[in-house]
């Protein structure tokens, strides 16, 4: 592949592995297999010279990534306009950002 190319294929694994990481996770065994089968597929494909199908290959990849960073965004919207819904989970974790970006960590009265 041409170095644009290649740097865009870097670039694109790079985002999809991030939104793996973010929105799967990867702590479980069971969750593992989709980072494991990103990076075979990125890999396998790594060494051949540029055509549509693999083009086509890293297109799919960079949809998936925005398909699973909107569908997470989209759930929280959901859940934030919920009123019905508990919300002193997402207060906590609202909260818990708040302090960590000034350094600082909340009290265990608020955790857990």
């Amino acid at each position: 592949m041409s170095s644009e190319a290649s740097l865009n294929a870097l670039k694109v694994y790079r985002q999809l592995l991030k939104a793996i990481k973010k929105h799967i996770g990867q702590e479980q065994d069971y969750k593992k297999h989709f980072k494991d089968f990103v990076m075979i597929e990125f890999r396998k494909n790594s060494n051949l010279s540029e055509n549509s199908s693999i083009q086509q290959k890293i297109k799919l990849a960079r949809d998936y990534t925005f398909l699973l960073n909107s569908v997470h965004h989209h759930k929280d919207l959901l859940f934030s306009y919920n009123i019905a819904v508990d919300r002193s989970d997402e207060m906590k974790r609202i909260l818990g950002k708040s302090a960590a970006s000034v350094g600082l960590q909340l009290p265990e009265v608020y955790k857990s």
